[in-house]
């Protein structure tokens, strides 16, 4: 989510300083917490419990382990369904592979990152490889 810049050039005033650039687009919608939404202020109770439901990730020391779950909640996100399956997950093997090139098990990695988000209360597992958003 965060990208890395180009260097400034020799002739800038702060030559060689490196920035970086927020993809907004790749947060998955569960990690977009709105004080406003369609004109609307929400309501703290709702923006407090947002906040709580997704903070198991701030406990995430290892970057890694940090971008397969974000990038797994990416894919559910793309799904744009309450509930879905194991197969329809699958579906994101080929995106996933180019993204983490050095895991040869993908399947294995989306089975254990969903059973992580389950644990974490994220997902509720409904049976035979069928998810629910817990909300």
């Amino acid at each position: 989510m965060i990208e890395k810049r180009n260097p400034l050039a020799s002739t800038a005033r702060r030559a060689g300083w490196i920035g970086c650039n927020i993809l907004l687009e790749q947060i998955p919608q569960s990690g977009r917490i709105y004080y406003i939404r369609n004109r609307e202020v929400e309501s703290i109770e709702d923006i407090m419990w947002r906040w709580a439901e997704t903070l198991f990730l701030r406990e995430e020391k290892d970057v890694n382990a940090k971008g397969w779950i974000m990038d797994i909640m990416h894919c559910i996100d793309k799904l744009n369904k309450n509930e879905f399956s194991l197969p329809e997950m699958y579906n994101f093997e080929k995106e996933l592979q180019v993204r983490h090139p050095k895991n040869k098990h993908i399947k294995d990695k989306i089975r254990q990152q969903l059973q992580f988000l389950r644990d974490k209360g994220y997902l509720e597992f409904v049976g035979k490889g069928r998810y629910r958003m817990r909300f």
